[in-house]
């Protein structure tokens, strides 16, 4: 069994059509997620590879069934023509499988060929879940999917992009600039039972795979399951973006659940379709394997008092995983997923005694500089390292230089050189998508500084609620400027009631009653000054009382809209 994060000696780089230099396993994975709108069986049709995740349609009595929209109105337009080619009946309901893919529903209705009223089924957390997304999160989630989904790099030359494991893209550039066309979900569905869609007889099941909000759908009467739990490649229990943790003793029983249903047809939200009944059992099998295996071997590692370090070069997935891209680490790494395990299981403190109490890091990467003979000496030694394909070692090394307090313009392109190494050596779409979008950052190609701040851009949200954007800056409450001020302001957002009162360095969410002073704006004022587009000092802002309340009160937050 062998370690394939990534390969150290670069024997597997290869160089693309875009001349991208990449790890051949990562290259072949955009064979997997080509474009192509498959007949999975009679009535019944996937398109893939038209954005991160595929159209589904089936044929039902009373129409045709839609699952998810994609990530664009112009998405699911293009999804709308290529099924209109096989039939012109009309869309009788649009299904989500999960939260991540439903913001193109409004072509359905630019289409004109639905039913009315059209019913829009989905899990009851649906609509709490892209509100989190979007909120206390909202910078942290959309920094992750920039270096996740290499929304930042280049199209062609050595960092140029290759694909993102389930798709070409985040985002189809041919729908770009996208619209974004959500329609909350109508038709709550139960969390087990059958149901009746579209007059088709449906069996569901609540499924949490990479969201809490999955569900699985079997027709018995056309042997067909529709599903977001196996897909075309290894699960990804960690997401290198940044995601709530992924317990494989929850997601494990969605695989059993489609294991039992034996279907003879198998969709995914992702990937292309599966057909025979032995053969999905048998990937399925293999699949919901690989995740017990992550899972057991942790767990035995972490008994036996293994640190994090330890389990992640010692669990390795037997070859038998590694025969096609089901369970190949095309797109996180299984090193990863398996420290991942770790935390969600039993913390942040792993047993390492050095991690208990560790210095502060400017404080210990000038130690370890030290020790090891000065800035040129470990520069030199991070060098020689690279040369010499000691890539992790390499790595460890410079991030001491480029992490340390004054790093040099050279040292941190030396950190940059080093992920560029393990870019083009993992089969990962996820780790070299990461790797470059860091790299990038760190030699001045492609700056990240603007995902470090909370703007609050349009689109993100959107679909959040004046009350709680009110609410979300309590996280952006700097405690120092915050340090002996109590104050309670009300804030009447276009005739939305709300209020924040600050007190031992904290901002706590109230109704807005017993304030000490009133605010009011429109929603517009406050997005443009939550955006940044406009300063509190310049805007359209109403103060019913004392207004050195509310500038004692805008100061404490972290945001230069407010304090301007």
């Amino acid at each position: 069994m062998a370690n394939r994060s990534f390969e150290p000696d670069g024997r597997a780089t290869v160089v693309a059509s875009n001349g991208a230099r990449v790890h051949r396993d990562h290259l072949a994975q955009s064979e997997v997620v080509r474009r192509d709108f498959y007949p999975v069986r009679p009535g019944a049709w996937c398109l893939v590879g038209n954005g991160l995740s595929n159209q589904t349609f089936v044929d039902a009595p009373l129409g045709i069934i839609a699952f998810d929209t994609g990530d664009s109105v112009q998405e699911m337009a293009e999804a709308l023509r290529e099924l209109r080619r096989h039939t012109q009946r009309p869309i009788a309901a649009v299904v989500y499988t999960h939260f991540h893919y439903v913001d193109g529903t409004r072509a359905v209705l630019d289409e004109s060929n639905h039913v009315v009223p059209l019913p829009v089924y989905g899990h009851r957390r649906i609509s709490s879940n892209r509100t989190r997304a979007s909120g206390e999160i909202g910078p942290a989630y959309g920094r992750g999917l920039v270096e996740q989904f290499g929304m930042a790099m280049p199209l062609e030359g050595p960092d140029g992009l290759v694909n993102v494991g389930l798709g070409f893209h985040f985002r189809n550039p041919a729908h770009v600039p996208g619209t974004p066309g959500h329609l909350p979900v109508t038709d709550v569905l139960p969390d087990e039972g059958e149901v009746t869609i579209g007059g088709a007889r449906v069996i569901v099941r609540h499924s949490p795979s990479d969201s809490d909000d999955s569900i699985n759908f079997y027709f018995p009467d056309l042997e067909l399951c529709i599903h977001n739990t196996v897909w075309p490649v290894l699960f990804n229990v960690f997401a290198i973006r940044g995601e709530e943790y992924r317990d494989p003793r929850v997601l494990i029983p969605g695989i059993d659940q489609i294991i039992g249903w034996a279907p003879e047809f198998l969709i995914g939200t992702h990937g292309p379709p599966l057909a025979g009944r032995q053969d999905i059992r048998d990937k399925a099998e293999r699949y919901r394997d690989s995740i017990q295996f992550l899972w057991d071997q942790t767990v035995r590692a972490v008994n036996k008092g293994w640190t994090a370090d330890e389990i992640a070069s010692r669990v390795v997935l037997p070859d038998l995983y590694d025969v096609d891209y089901l369970t190949s680490e095309r797109y996180g790494v299984a090193e990863h997923h398996v420290r991942q395990i770790l935390m969600g299981l039993r913390g942040w403190f792993d047993g390492d005694e050095s991690k208990i109490f560790p210095a502060p890091p400017d404080e210990r990467f000038e130690r370890l500089i030290a020790g090891f003979g000065g800035r040129e000496s470990v520069a030199r030694q991070a060098t020689d390292a690279f040369d010499n394909d000691d890539v992790r070692w390499g790595i460890e090394l410079a991030t001491w230089l480029a992490r340390s307090r004054n790093a040099s313009e050279s040292e941190r392109s030396l950190l940059a050189r080093g992920l560029r190494l393990v870019a083009e050596r993992t089969p990962a779409a996820n780790i070299r998508n990461w790797a470059i979008t860091r790299a990038r950052h760190l030699d001045g190609q492609t700056s990240m500084d603007r995902y470090l701040r909370h703007t609050f851009g349009a689109k993100s949200v959107a679909n959040v609620g004046s009350v709680e954007l009110i609410h979300t800056l309590r996280v952006l409450l700097d405690p120092t400027r915050a340090n002996g001020v109590r104050a309670h302001v009300r804030f009447d957002i276009d005739n939305e009631v709300t209020g924040l009162l600050v007190r031992n360095c904290v901002a706590v969410p109230t109704n807005g009653e017993g304030a000490d002073v009133g605010v009011s704006t429109s929603r517009a004022t406050l997005l443009g000054i939550l955006s940044g587009r406009q300063t509190w000092s310049t805007a359209n802002v109403q103060v019913d009382g004392d207004r050195s309340i509310v500038d004692a009160v805008r100061a404490c937050f972290d945001h230069d809209g407010l304090r301007g």
